[in-house]
């Protein structure tokens, strides 16, 4: 794969986002070095209305979603233009018989890798929110792990629990695009599948839902592996594995001593409780994952730190009362978690994931390894500062100072 120049690549894919009987999705995402985007991320896919089928564009910006339908023809080219005239630094591109990636260079010149799919696939038009879902409801995973009855209807007391997975899967595949496009996740083969585990994994919803829609709906060979600490934990997801027939192993361990016989490059630790969440960013680093996803739950070892250090001028009132020195520490926990990261060579963002019954709290850490130190020593410093002002050791800094070279 050798770089072409860019608008000649720009104009391979706007001949496959016009054409409204073979484009599946597309997604434009991240911005050219030294440029702005007007939104973050865009989403394009055309849909049929009772006026015909129209170019569906789904534009978020910092809080919201705003989508706008376009006629095919000259209003669905003004605005497929307009997005591309958009400094993007990436694009996916699926068709129904093809995958295109496109990442920007600094040069600004374009990295184009097209894989054909195994088999043709069918384009679902439907504009309504459900048909929309990455994953159906009657999906046979869903029936597997319980979210659905035999005929494939969501149970209402599943409901949450569904919405939970849609979401992760939302935020699954947009990681996943964007860091593939940018050469920090390689591209999985039959050969070298992507290797993905789930860290704390329970009875392993988003475990089997995410191999599920990697595999089924991106077409991406990967292999799964869920740790835990329960036997039947491990027994109940290796039945449901063996009952999908799908590429999934479990063991039973604890997150910092479970063994695996390769690293894997996907790290998920979906609402681990505590300092659990730092025992698997650990192991991530020590892996050197090239995405991590984990969503925290609990905050009690900065909080009892608080608790006992004595609180730094002038912010008495922040740990006065209880419910605000409990908020206090979770935004302490997660932004030293960032900062770790971010000395570690992973670039990170705090984004929004829904809550869980295990805790109201809807913080996502999304890292991706960059395997580029932190230039000077700014980062450094702002963390050094930090525990110093409030007295405070992150769980997270110990486990990595026992990594090997990390001292």
């Amino acid at each position: 794969m050798s770089a072409e120049p860019l608008l000649r690549v720009l104009a391979k894919m706007r001949v496959h986002l016009l054409d409204p009987e073979t484009l599946v999705k597309a997604v434009a995402s991240g911005r050219q070095k030294g440029q702005q985007t007007r939104w973050k991320r865009v989403e394009l896919r055309y849909v049929d209305l009772k006026a015909g089928r129209h170019l569906q564009v789904t534009a978020y910006d910092e809080t919201q979603a705003h989508t706008s339908n376009h006629s095919v023809g000259d209003e669905a080219r003004d605005a497929v233009d307009g997005l591309l005239d958009e400094p993007f630094a990436n694009w996916h591109v699926e068709t129904t018989t093809q995958s295109h990636q496109v990442r920007v260079t600094k040069k600004l010149e374009a990295m184009l890798h097209t894989t054909e799919r195994a088999e043709e696939v069918e384009v679902d038009r439907g504009h309504d929110r459900d048909k929309e879902r990455l994953l159906a409801e009657d999906d046979p995973v869903f029936r597997a792990i319980g979210l659905t009855d035999a005929q494939g209807r969501l149970k209402p007391s599943r409901q949450a629990k569904y919405r939970q997975v849609e979401e992760f899967l939302r935020l699954l595949d947009a990681s996943v695009t964007e860091a593939m496009a940018k050469g920090q996740l390689r591209t999985p083969t039959v050969d070298e599948p992507l290797r993905i585990v789930d860290l704390g994994c329970g009875n392993a919803y988003l475990t089997f839902a995410a191999q599920r829609f990697l595999t089924s709906v991106r077409g991406l060979p990967v292999v799964v592996t869920g740790v835990d600490v329960k036997e039947q934990s491990r027994e109940h997801n290796s039945k449901v594995a063996s009952d999908l027939g799908v590429d999934a192993q479990f063991v039973v361990g604890s997150i910092s001593g479970a063994q695996l016989d390769r690293a894997p490059e996907v790290v998920l630790a979906l609402h681990a409780c505590d300092t659990a969440t730092d025992e698997a960013l650990a192991r991530a680093v020590g892996w050197e994952a090239q995405l991590v996803l984990a969503a925290p739950c609990c905050h009690h070892d900065i909080a009892a730190q608080l608790r006992k250090a004595p609180t730094p001028a002038p912010y008495a009132m922040l740990t006065r009362h209880g419910i605000l020195r409990e908020r206090l520490a979770d935004t302490l926990t997660d932004g030293l978690r960032a900062s770790l990261l971010r000395i570690e060579g992973y670039r990170v963002d705090v984004v929004q994931f829904v809550e869980s019954q295990h805790t109201p709290r809807n913080t996502m850490l999304r890292a991706v390894r960059t395997g580029a130190p932190v230039k000077g020593g700014g980062v450094r410093k702002e963390y050094d500062d930090l525990v110093a002002t409030w007295a405070i050791r992150p769980r997270l800094a110990e486990l990595l100072a026992e990594l090997p070279g990390h001292g």
